[in-house]
């Protein structure tokens, strides 16, 4: 692939898209498309239409997002299916529109239903009910799945669209934010706030039995770019007959109370841990399939334990 093919980031600044826009320079690739929410609203149809014919990108990556952990997509339903939609539709279309060679879109593993088989295969989707507490952000995360695959079909000598979901996320330039953030920045900064204010107990939402994955923002990254140097025939040869996506997982899962004990140990914090019972525990269990990846030849790099390590000492600096 040229070095010198237009790639249009959106959402270069948040956990994901800032990892993607790292490695694509230092891989090389010099002619990257960054714009900000006041350069460009992808909510609005004509802005990002105007914004693809002036700067005719060749490949677009969507890591552009509304995202937030379970208090906040049980807070804001309207505001994440109706933002969601709204940049994803705009981004998808206006791709069709001007001709883009290549689109990965990202999803999230939420997408799956609440009670799905694990390790959870790319043919489970829509098998089941979803989790009540993040279902307006699966459904807006489903509807560019779909958009993507109905493009691919209807106008199949046209577009590229290619669909990645990622299990869940953490790293630097993560949200910290005390209720909106999900569970590893926001237990970061919980016990680090405790150690510093020497709080003798932290409370940590759930059981603790509910089990989750996660993947580091710059493994995702790498995938990425993986999957965009792929030619259509190779990513078309490994894709499930039933679906258009591919997950991205790391192949190791953790009980929340699990992650508390790993996240206070790398902080250093000494006091007790207590969970919350009246507090949701979201779906028990989020484990995903990472067969295709496999078999595309990637697999991630980053350790747990070094991930939280690396994306706490980039928190200190924030909190400094």
């Amino acid at each position: 692939m040229q070095k010198n093919i237009k790639i249009f980031v959106a959402g270069h600044r948040g956990l994901v898209g800032s990892a993607i826009v790292n490695l694509l320079k230092k891989k090389g690739f010099n002619k990257i498309i960054l714009k900000t929410r006041k350069q460009l609203d992808l909510k609005k149809q004509t802005e990002v239409n105007n914004f693809f014919k002036k700067y005719k990108p060749e490949i677009v990556i969507i890591a552009a997002a509304k995202v937030g952990g379970i208090y906040a997509n049980s807070k804001f339903p309207a505001s994440f299916i109706y933002e969601n939609l709204m940049i994803q539709n705009n981004l998808i279309h206006s791709s069709y529109e001007n001709k883009v060679k290549k689109v990965i879109f990202l999803g999230s593993s939420c997408i799956y239903p609440k009670y799905a088989k694990q390790p959870i295969k790319e043919d489970y989707l829509l098998n089941g009910e979803l989790e009540s507490t993040n279902i307006a952000y699966a459904i807006a995360k489903i509807s560019g799945l779909i958009m993507c695959d109905s493009y691919n079909k209807q106008y199949k000598n046209v577009t590229d669209f290619r669909c990645l979901m990622p299990t869940n996320l953490y790293g630097p330039g993560d949200n910290y934010h005390g209720l909106n953030s999900h569970v590893i920045p926001a237990l970061i900064k919980r016990f680090h706030k405790a150690k510093v204010s020497n709080q003798k107990s932290v409370k940590v939402w759930g059981n603790g039995e509910a089990r989750r994955e996660f993947l580091y923002s710059e493994d995702l990254a790498d995938a990425v770019v993986h999957i965009m140097k792929l030619s259509k025939l190779k990513y078309k040869k490994y894709l499930s007959l039933k679906s258009n996506h591919i997950n991205i997982g790391s192949g190791q899962e953790y009980t929340i109370k699990k992650l508390a004990k790993i996240i206070s140990k790398i902080i250093g914090y000494k006091g007790k841990i207590e969970f919350d019972k009246s507090k949701p525990n979201g779906t028990m269990r989020k484990y995903l399939s990472n067969q295709i990846m496999k078999k595309l030849g990637w697999k991630p790099s980053v350790k747990l334990q070094d991930g939280i390590l690396k994306t706490y000492k980039e928190f200190k600096k924030l909190d400094s």
